[in-house]
């Protein structure tokens, strides 16, 4: 959803996460940022007993829309559907993920309905929510029930380094038994057409190998010509410009130097563990397939040091300012 006025300052909306994490205090010290002051305008959604002060209440969803764009403020709605209550910083609780699932709901609301021009999620606990009664995997598939979206997959960014991940949150065994040339062709296809999306003209993309060395010609392995070389071979038939599978412990490598646009990783730690040590600090993911946009960091509650103030606002304040720079050339 583009912005409603030429050259109106992005409005986008930005979950609180978990209480209980380090969400509440990167979200302070993000909506700080000077670079963040001048690029867009905030909407924070949380429960109204964590309110950052500073930031100026809407009442309502209509009362955003109808609200006037302003430049070096930002905005506060709450999302609470009740009282948060006492909680305990650093550990999974009931309350906490309930408040976390209030706010990322509501910002799916905000930009399906077109009140913000695009959304960023805070980290949450996965524990905590299950607590709370959602039995999801995580954001990502929330996100894509209340969208509806048929197809909906995540890609982490690490500066010039971009990585699908073909499956997410379960376990390693299950994800690798999950893999199909249909699952491997589908997320080649939703991979071309978001980076043909994101300006590439004919994107260059890599797919990483199951096993060791991707298997050696089924030396260790046949998941590389049994799964992912028929998907590779229909995908070069509609005209991809696609190489694979390639070797994992070097396709990253490879795509840090810039010699592939994007690359297909196979299950979350394969490609979640490269693009982390790539841009520790900067690293973020877009959900790709959904109908309004979503970025969020790449990096979770930290509950370790939760409430100690050392938690670096960093992942955040680049996925707000990649959010915002995304929205001129969203349809």
């Amino acid at each position: 959803m583009a912005p409603s006025r030429p050259n109106a300052l992005p409005r986008i909306a930005l979950t609180l996460g978990d209480p209980a994490g380090i969400s509440p205090e990167i979200v302070r010290a993000a909506l700080l940022d000077e670079r963040v002051v001048a690029a867009l305008e905030p909407v924070v959604l949380g429960p109204s007993e964590l309110r950052i002060p500073g930031c100026e209440v809407v009442e309502s969803a209509e009362e955003l829309q109808l609200a006037e764009r302003k430049s070096g403020r930002s905005l506060w709605l709450d999302s609470s559907r009740g009282e948060l209550g006492s909680f305990e910083m650093g550990r999974a609780q009931k309350n906490c993920g309930r408040a976390a699932l209030d706010a990322l709901r509501l910002g799916a609301d905000l930009g399906l309905g077109g009140q913000v021009d695009g959304l960023v999620t805070a980290p949450v606990c996965k524990e905590a929510m299950h607590m709370a009664g959602e039995k999801v995997e995580g954001q990502t598939e929330l996100l894509r029930r209340w969208a509806s979206a048929e197809r909906c997959q995540m890609m982490a960014i690490a500066g010039d380094m971009r990585v699908l991940m073909a499956t997410r949150h379960m376990p390693t065994a299950a994800a690798i038994a999950s893999l199909t040339p249909k699952l491997i062709l589908d997320s080649l296809d939703l991979l071309y057409e978001s980076m043909v999306g994101f300006g590439f003209d004919k994107p260059h993309l890599a797919v990483a190998g199951v096993n060791p060395h991707a298997s050696e010609r089924g030396l260790f392995g046949d998941d590389e010509q049994r799964v992912l070389m028929p998907a590779i071979e229909e995908a070069r038939t509609k005209g991809f410009h696609v190489t694979g599978p390639e070797p994992p412990d070097t396709v990253f490598v490879a795509a840090m130097a810039g010699k592939y646009d994007a690359v297909l990783a196979l299950y979350h730690d394969q490609g979640f563990i490269p693009v982390k040590l790539a841009a520790p600090t900067t690293c973020v993911t877009v959900l790709l397939g959904m109908p309004y946009l979503r970025v969020s960091p790449a990096h979770g509650t930290a509950f370790d040091i939760a409430g100690k103030g050392v938690a670096s606002p960093e992942n955040l304040i680049t996925a707000l300012l990649q959010a915002a720079a995304w929205i001129p050339g969203r349809a």
